[in-house]
């Protein structure tokens, strides 16, 4: 007793120093009763001793470490485990034991892309990573190397599915154990779905903290912030609520009462505890609703790479055997392979093949309808065993609950909407409970506190499936109720109308809502799917036979001025086991002879479709292995954008061409373009002006790898119109995003004033190249002497100049000499063939040779 009362007053005198740090330790169950009473003895003497100021600090501290262990054992609780499944009624699983790192990345596209989020997983493997930042989730408030700024608010974007939630949940575990962290005091996760419960009612900062966490009922947060707290709002794209930033009111009470709207934006905007950290995550869509200026850092979670994906499997999958036979069957089908980039479909397929696999079926899905299909099998079986005691290998069906859970996914994915309430399923005819214990297919999330029932949200468990159940409501309708869904146009719909109106319908919609869907609809008119369905649509039913469908996509993509909207088509023709025009161009391709093919419309679709689903790398994009012209830079724009590197020289690329060129990377902000090589062409002045206004578009400065900006080299040699073509390049050359090292200008016209705009850039920006190419203009002595600034600059990186044929004297040599001679250690390469130095030139340049500091390797 003697030795622990000791021990705990010795504690006490801790937190009293004046420099004493709150850093607070789980405390055990054992003793706490003990602790307390302690704690009344020396809050008592110090009161006698005429401490009250003491006491006071002492009992305010040792009451936040009681709120923080509390805090810290509820979050564990809610956090160590996972339902696969939906929440109360999937497979509980210890958070720990299944949890595989997820590729997370510093940056992100400044572009709000609106291809579908399924369509940006399928291609975001073709691109190359090797400019991406990887982090990991437990570093994110830690700057990165040589960064002085700190790190307060970060914005963490991934499509649905991708694992967001599941990250905040690891770092916020982790916190809790003790393992990562520690120098946070507090953590408080809120969710906007249910925040949004809350959106009429008005409270303060500290009321609403009480609300969703009455453990901190104790806990005082003044308005000197001593502590480190983080705030973590999980799902953005699921809020409702206004976030006015530029109209609401300014707050800086933690007990001011207002909206939760107006509180929300003073915390985000640092106004309400600007010393707090903030976590928001989002779907890349909703993500722009935070101003630019209250983010300092942007992360973006990309999913599981191929290697985590097999982690994953291997740990979610007790059997090694059964484990590899799943990995190998994914891998044989890319879109399967693909899609389990998302973490959510990475488990459907997991459970969908492991249930296969070890009932002896021989008939694995390989597209993403039978995935889906056998998916939708599975959980029904679930509810029946479970609810109603059916064990009949034989699936019973729901017919109503399928027709009004499709009705909910089909009307609510025309509104884009991804969460709903029990007004939107009842207005379904959807009874709340039955939808709940469908079990996979509904989450439910709720919350009951003090004895107030907030309300319910629910959602699918990924979009897809929304896609998924909506395709089948669609079907069931034309077939068992003889009504098109899609379209009240036609007098007497059948299937093949109603599948036509559907092609029109995804078509129409330039974000792809309905791209997935229509792949669904389509797949599930195939008799492999249809017998699987067995019971929900009887053969009889479904007429056979697609050619009629299959030949108006076709035509669609004959018609389609753009390859790139015609990518999910041929997904679809896929779904309908059509490859006829895909066959064409691989001949085409195995034969050699793409080249001096002559494509129609569709196959250029098709070639574009292939070249984004291969396997074959697309870092390069060398037009001379396609078609020399610029009706090929206009159809392979799709490829254009994942490239790397675009190689057009010597393929007659015309203004046309440059502006379609223009155009691809204009509309890509996210493109990864490291160098681009136009040499050999002509695209006049309106081509070169299209690339220079490309080049100058700020949303450039927002790419995620390169923008125009970040070239590694730009060769432009013959193409820009004199001193006026150099000095638009100069507003580049000064920009400190620039990152060019080569700059080919040679014959390009410029005179003295273009070398006095091209001094002066870089000049500004004097560490910028190591490569600069000027032979062929005619600047004269005088331009030469403009640019000896530079060389004489310290921080100057140049180690290669090409001067030939620029009219250089022994005057404009002796210039060039003196710079060099100043700062010799950089310049390695140096060409003045075709000038007019004269012996004194020679002179000149042999003092610089004689210089010991000279770095000379070669002179021309």
């Amino acid at each position: 007793m003697v030795t622990f009362l000791k021990k705990e007053l010795q504690r006490f005198k801790q937190i009293l120093r004046p420099d004493y740090k709150e850093t607070f330790d789980v405390k055990t169950e054992e003793g706490r009763d003990a602790r307390e009473g302690v704690l009344k003895m020396a809050l008592h003497f110090l009161c006698k001793m005429g401490h009250q100021d003491l006491a006071d600090e002492l009992n305010e501290n040792e009451l936040n470490v009681l709120c923080q262990n509390e805090l810290k054992r509820n979050l564990k609780n809610k956090y160590q485990s996972v339902f696969e499944g939906i929440a109360k009624h999937g497979s509980s699983v210890l958070l720990q034991r299944i949890y595989t790192d997820l590729y997370l990345t510093e940056g992100g596209s400044g572009k709000i892309s609106e291809e579908h989020e399924v369509r940006q997983i399928e291609y975001r493997t073709k691109r190359s990573v090797e400019e991406d930042k990887p982090i990991k989730c437990a570093d994110i408030f830690k700057p990165s190397p040589g960064q002085n700024k700190p790190v307060r608010r970060v914005l963490t974007k991934g499509v649905a599915g991708i694992g967001k939630t599941i990250s905040v949940h690891k770092y916020i575990l982790d916190w809790a154990e003790g393992i990562n962290n520690q120098e946070i005091n507090f953590i408080f996760p809120l969710c906007f779905r249910e925040l949004n419960l809350m959106r009429d009612k008005e409270c303060s900062l500290m009321d609403l903290l009480h609300h969703f966490f009455p453990e901190t009922k104790t806990l005082t947060i003044g308005i000197e912030n001593k502590y480190n707290v983080l705030f973590v709002f999980d799902g953005l794209d699921e809020c409702r609520l206004q976030l006015n930033f530029a109209g609401n009111e300014s707050l800086t009470d933690v007990t001011g009462v207002t909206s939760l709207d107006v509180l929300l934006t003073n915390v985000i905007k640092g106004n309400l505890f600007p010393s707090a950290l903030l976590w928001i995550t989002s779907r890349p869509a909703a993500a722009s609703q935070i101003p630019p200026e209250c983010v300092d850092l942007v992360t973006e979670v990309q999913g599981f790479t191929d290697s985590q994906k097999e982690e994953y499997l291997r740990k979610r999958i007790n059997d090694e055997g059964l484990a590899s036979r799943i990995i190998s069957h994914i891998k044989s089908s890319r879109s399967l392979h693909e899609m389990c980039h998302i973490p959510v479909f990475c488990w459907i397929a997991a459970m969908v093949l492991e249930i296969i696999y070890s009932s002896g079926q021989t008939e694995s899905p390989k597209t993403l309808t039978e995935m889906y299909t056998h998916f939708l099998i599975f959980q029904t079986r679930q509810r029946n065993i479970k609810f109603d005691n059916v064990h009949d290998l034989k699936t019973k069906w729901n017919h109503a609950l399928v027709l009004n859970l499709g009705k909910l996914a089909y009307e609510q994915l025309e509104k884009g909407n991804l969460i709903f309430y029990e007004e939107d399923l009842r207005d379904c005819g959807i009874d709340v409970k039955e939808a709940a214990v469908f079990s996979g297919m509904c989450t439910q999330i709720f919350r009951e506190e003090s004895g107030i029932f907030l309300g319910t949200v629910f959602c699918f468990v990924h979009l897809s499936i929304q896609e998924y159940l909506a395709a089948l409501y669609a079907l069931l309708m034309m077939e068992v109720e003889r009504a098109d869904t899609i379209s009240t146009q036609s007098s007497t719909p059948t299937r093949i109308t109603s599948q036509k109106n559907a092609v029109d319908k995804a078509l129409g919609y330039e974000d792809g809502r309905f791209d997935l869907f229509l792949r669904f609809l389509l797949g599930l008119s195939v008799e492999s799917n249809q017998s699987l369905l067995h019971g929900l649509i009887t053969m009889k039913q479904i007429q056979t036979g697609n050619d009629e469908t299959i030949s108006y996509i076709k035509d669609k993509i004959r018609e389609a001025s753009s390859s790139e909207r015609m990518i999910n088509l041929f997904h679809c023709l896929n779904e309908l086991n059509d490859h006829s025009l895909v066959e064409e161009i691989q001949s085409f391709l195995n034969a050699g002879t793409l080249a001096e093919a002559q494509l129609s419309s569709g196959q250029w679709s098709a070639l574009v479709f292939v070249l984004l689903t291969s396997d074959q790398n697309l870092d390069v994009f060398d037009l001379k292995k396609y078609i020399r012209s610029d009706e090929a830079l206009l159809r392979l724009k799709p490829v254009m954008e994942e490239s790397h590197t675009i190689l057009l020289s010597g393929c007659g690329v015309t203004g046309e061409g440059y502006a379609a060129l223009a155009a691809a990377l204009k509309s890509n902000p996210s493109s990864h373009l490291e160098e681009l090589d136009l040499r050999g062409n002509d695209p006049g002045d309106s081509g070169v002006e299209l690339l220079s206004d490309l080049l100058q578009d700020p949303q450039c400065k927002l790419r995620r790898l390169r923008n125009p900006l970040l070239l590694k080299e730009l060769d432009l040699s013959e193409r820009i119109p004199g001193d006026s073509g150099v000095k638009q390049l100069c507003a580049l050359l000064e920009d400190p995003h620039c990152r060019w090292k080569k700059l080919n200008l040679s014959d390009c016209g410029v005179t003295g004033e273009g070398y006095a705009a091209l001094a002066s850039a870089l000049k500004s920006n004097p560490s910028l190249l190591e490569e600069l190419d000027l032979r062929g203009n005619d600047p004269g002595d005088s331009g030469v002497k403009l640019l000896t600034d530079l060389l004489q600059d310290p921080q100057c990186k140049l180690k290669k100049l090409r001067l030939q044929s620029c009219s250089i004297t022994a005057e404009g040599c002796a210039a060039l000499v003196s710079a060099l001679a100043s700062n010799p250690s950089h310049l390695v390469n140096l060409h003045l063939t075709n000038n007019k130095l004269g012996d004194s030139g020679v002179v000149q340049i042999s003092t610089l040779l004689g210089n010991p500091d000279c770095k000379l390797q070669r002179l021309w």
